[in-house]
């Protein structure tokens, strides 16, 4: 391998992509000669001569090149982290600056909001900040439910912290800056060893119910284009009145994209409760195609339609052309639910002076209506249930075990790595009859897998076969998670219990 010629092949990335124009190429070649600590090439043909290559070369480019600097101890480790440390800053090199992406980016809106989504969404992975090598190893599937279809995906995109990184961070003074993942600081950050890289990372500021707000997209994409948008402020998670504005401000923006927001408590919100932010994008979830099972009207509000959504979860679902009611009436259930308690039902607004309610808003647009899900949610825990009552229950932690939040409440189940194995496993251990009820990775599925044995002849089945049942009881799981997370269940009980607190609106 030639470093000349893997410099060369990702300056002539950056032209394929448009991330560079031909009058950037001498500059460009020199500030990687820089990051690598090399005073030039070798020969002219070297710094003249520009190879073709195709997008999905950018993973073999970006190896070959780290594989030099960690020889020449130019990236402090040869571990995942600080690889990637090391490449987000030579992917730097190729990206423009911010205020050149934000004008680009507003042009493109006075054309189309879709234009100027579809040039982002393009820039952040052609940058390599949303890493598509990676991202393309998720194993994903369509679980058919009795609530429709689930999408079911397996997270291998996102790199677990070795013990080296992890042994290193210990060590490191707590920097505090940025305050978190977040945070509007970290665009452009070079990255430690305890926070990523965010050298090739760009945001677009926009205004949400009269504040700024910055406008990215996850380098994970656990969906088509999963944006984040949050506060310039780094303030906490807060469900209030503005997160309705601000939720619907951004459908009106941004017609073509879901948007939505975590709980703002612990057990049912999210993995960062310190940074209010919100996640969307352009993807239809299962939970927006779930329909109405009960409509019902509220007086003074009777130009707002309501109903309950035929879903695991408790969902309100509400419409209207005019945002302004909308808001209205959301912050109205929102006060309501806060300070519910039904005991019969087990819903308690508080207990020892700790908060239990709140719920997680989802907006969109169908055609001119503005449409918002208000999604119930209790976080209270008890000795029986410690991780929570409405979470995943323990005979279901083989599968789900983390919080449910945002992504997962709209129908789209974001497993562990683990399973990948696990259930490869589980497919010839099935089909084998092998007993795992001492096998130190898979005796967690086995009451699951007893329960399957009743309903398949598992010895007859082709691998594929099994693979696809698998799956398809994965989703079933799934699907009881939320059951779990809800707070009224799809029972006639259920379904009573939930019409009482709709009376108090």
């Amino acid at each position: 391998m030639s470093i000349f010629n893997e410099i060369n092949r990702l300056v002539s990335y950056g032209i394929k992509t448009e991330l560079i124009q031909n009058e950037d190429i001498i500059f460009t070649k020199n500030q990687l000669l820089l990051l690598l600590n090399l005073d030039g090439f070798e020969n002219d043909e070297d710094s003249e001569n520009l190879p073709e290559v195709n997008v999905n070369e950018l993973e073999n480019i970006l190896s070959n090149i780290l594989d030099y600097a960690v020889s020449k101890n130019l990236t402090g480790g040869d571990t995942v982290v600080y690889r990637d440390l090391f490449d987000a800053r030579l992917m730097s090199v190729l990206v423009d600056r911010p205020s050149n992406i934000i004008k680009k980016f507003n042009g493109l809106y006075k054309k189309s909001p879709e234009e100027a989504t579809d040039f982002f969404y393009k820039l952040s992975q052609d940058s390599d900040y949303i890493r598509r090598y990676r991202v393309c190893k998720d194993i994903k599937w369509i679980s058919k439910t009795e609530y429709g279809n689930m999408d079911i995906t397996i997270n291998l995109s996102k790199p677990e912290k070795d013990p080296k990184a992890i042994a290193a961070a210990k060590l490191m003074k707590q920097a505090g800056y940025p305050k978190c993942l977040l945070c509007k600081e970290n665009e452009g950050y070079a990255g430690r060893v305890n926070h990523p890289a965010r050298e090739n990372h760009r945001v677009i500021p926009v205004e949400l119910a009269g504040e700024k707000w910055g406008f990215q997209y996850s380098p994970y994409v656990y969906y088509n284009e999963h944006c984040i948008v949050f506060n310039y402020e780094h303030s906490p998670m807060a469900i209030t009145r503005k997160t309705f504005a601000r939720l619907l401000d951004f459908t009106d923006r941004f017609p073509h994209y879901t948007i939505g927001s975590n709980a703002d408590l612990p057990i049912v919100g999210g993995s960062i409760l310190t940074h209010d932010h919100f996640q969307g994008g352009k993807y239809e979830f299962a939970m927006a195609r779930a329909p109405i099972e009960k409509s019902f009207s509220v007086k003074g509000f009777e130009d707002v339609n309501c109903g309950i959504v035929h879903w695991p979860m408790s969902v309100i679902r509400i419409s209207s052309e005019k945002k302004e009611r909308l808001v209205e009436f959301a912050d109205h259930v929102l006060k309501k639910w806060r300070a519910y308690t039904d005991e019969k039902a087990f819903i308690f607004a508080q207990t020892d002076g700790e908060a239990h309610n709140t719920l997680n808003p989802i907006a969109r647009k169908r055609g001119n209506a503005f449409e918002l899900d208000l999604v119930l949610r209790n976080n209270i825990t008890t000795e029986e249930h410690p991780l929570g009552v409405y979470h995943p229950h323990a005979e279901l932690h083989h599968i789900k075990k983390e919080n449910i939040g945002l992504i997962e409440v709209m129908g789209l189940a974001i497993l562990p790595g683990r399973l990948k194995t696990e259930l490869a496993d589980l497919n010839a251990a099935l089909r084998s009859k092998k007993d795992i009820s001492s096998d130190e990775n898979l005796s967690k599925h086995a009451r699951w897998c007893s329960e399957l044995c009743k309903k398949y002849d598992f010895s007859s089945m082709s691998a594929e076969k099994c693979d696809s049942v698998l799956k398809e009881e994965v989703g079933h799981v799934f699907s009881k998670v939320l059951e779990h997370a809800g707070v009224y269940k799809c029972t006639a009980e259920g379904r009573e219990a939930f019409m009482r607190f709709i009376k108090t609106l």
